[in-house]
């Protein structure tokens, strides 16, 4: 075992030994669940080509555990394309508002057929329960669910959005673990890994915990560069590709 696995898993068995203190002396009304992350800063530096995330807790009980974590929001235009004039163009488009750049859930066991879809739209557990609202408000239902999967699809194909429900697993009866894989494209912002403990069909108790990922060293200071001097930073790109080709070019004509 490496030293990273046991500085993981130490992390658990600590929260375990807190937990069961805080629940010998904790009211009977009290929270009964808690949850952290291995680490609540993504670096993204230069090399970056994604991470994982451990997500840990434990509970006071039996119950499924659902975790989803999702982020930051914002526009997403949906372009159709169609032959015009035998030219294929776009020639409809739907924007979706508060969309999240990312999305993934993970579960303790499937929740179809065990928790009404009242509650899983409530809490936006799974897909096909996210709040993606075009911002046509009389667009027909059969065009917003037609634009609605193909969002979804082009996220799932950048890997953004997750294509199949991942696992929490149980480390006894009440600690609880599941592993958050972050790709290399995905955006900056603040994300919420929010966790749910589910008995007899519905949320008892959640959590959520914020995460923050965000660009450090020389490409951080090139992003923000780029935002506050958007025009010398397109000029600046414009005299160096300039200035390549003219090297390049005196290299090949002395060969």
């Amino acid at each position: 075992m490496t030293r990273r696995s046991r500085r993981l898993l130490a992390l658990p068995m600590a929260l375990l030994a807190g937990f069961c203190l805080w629940q010998a002396s904790r009211p009977a009304w009290a929270q009964s669940l808690v949850a952290d992350l291995s680490s609540h800063l993504i670096a993204i530096t230069t090399g970056f080509t994604g991470t994982d995330v451990v997500l840990f807790g434990a509970v006071d009980g039996d119950g499924d555990v659902a975790v989803v974590v999702q982020g930051p929001e914002g526009e997403v235009t949906v372009r159709r394309k169609g032959r015009v004039a035998g030219i294929w163009m776009n020639v409809e488009d739907v924007t979706f508002s508060r969309v999240p750049a990312y999305y993934t859930v993970a579960v303790t066991a499937p929740l179809e057929g065990g928790v009404p879809p009242a509650v899983l739209q409530r809490h936006e557990i799974g897909l096909d329960y996210v709040r993606l609202l075009p911002e046509k408000a009389k667009l027909p239902p059969e065009k917003q669910a037609e634009f609605r999967a193909a969002l979804i699809r082009n996220k799932q194909r950048a890997g953004l959005y997750t294509t199949e429900v991942g696992e929490v697993s149980f480390l006894g009866q009440r600690l609880f673990r599941t592993r958050i894989f972050f790709p290399a494209n995905v955006a900056t912002g603040t994300y919420t890994a929010s966790v749910f403990l589910i008995r007899d069909g519905d949320v008892v108790s959640a959590q959520t915990t914020p995460l923050l990922v965000s660009k450090i060293g020389f490409s951080a200071n090139v992003f923000e560069f780029a935002q506050r001097n958007s025009v010398f930073y397109a000029i600046l790109g414009i005299m160096l590709a300039v200035t390549s080709g003219w090297l390049a070019g005196i290299v090949f004509r002395k060969s």
